[in-house]
């Protein structure tokens, strides 16, 4: 798995999660890369920095997913307040005409991806494997930044 920093031509910044170098080059060939700011597909590396590995003899801590998180006791700047807010606006915009398709996620954006059946925007749950899986194929799936509540849990 290969993480990218991408831009668009606006200068907006994200990330994209691909199997390999020649599936970044064939999903933007294919016009399947678009901002999640503004949606062109005019997408590009952009400069990274590089990861450097911890030392072998230091120790890492990796949280487990049900392990207390970091937190604090002052409010968020405004500016990240701000910058939330945006996020969560645009990715419910982005879902208005989605359909929640559940744990059944991989497999319906697998039959879009195979022509069998019609493409629509959909969006659910897929495991970390499935993701994986998914995107080693050449699905075009991204992560959803927020918790997306299934429609039965919703008031």
């Amino acid at each position: 798995m290969i993480v990218y920093d991408l831009s668009c031509r606006d200068g907006h910044r994200f990330e994209g999660w691909f199997g390999s170098s020649a599936d970044f080059e064939d999903q933007r060939a294919r016009g399947l890369l678009c901002c999640p700011g503004c949606g062109s597909s005019d997408v590009t590396k952009a400069p990274m920095a590089p990861a450097v590995p911890a030392k072998g003899n230091s120790k890492q801590e990796v949280l487990p997913p049900e392990s207390p998180r970091p937190m604090a006791n002052t409010p968020m700047p405004r500016q990240v307040q701000q910058a939330l807010a945006a996020l969560a606006k645009a990715q419910a915009e982005a879902l208005k005409n989605s359909t929640w398709v559940g744990d059944r996620f991989a497999e319906e954006t697998r039959k879009m991806h195979y022509g069998e059946r019609d493409e629509a925007p959909i969006h659910g749950q897929a495991s970390l494997a499935e993701a994986k899986a998914l995107i080693e194929e050449g699905v075009p799936v991204a992560p959803l930044p927020f918790p997306v509540a299934p429609p039965e849990k919703l008031n």
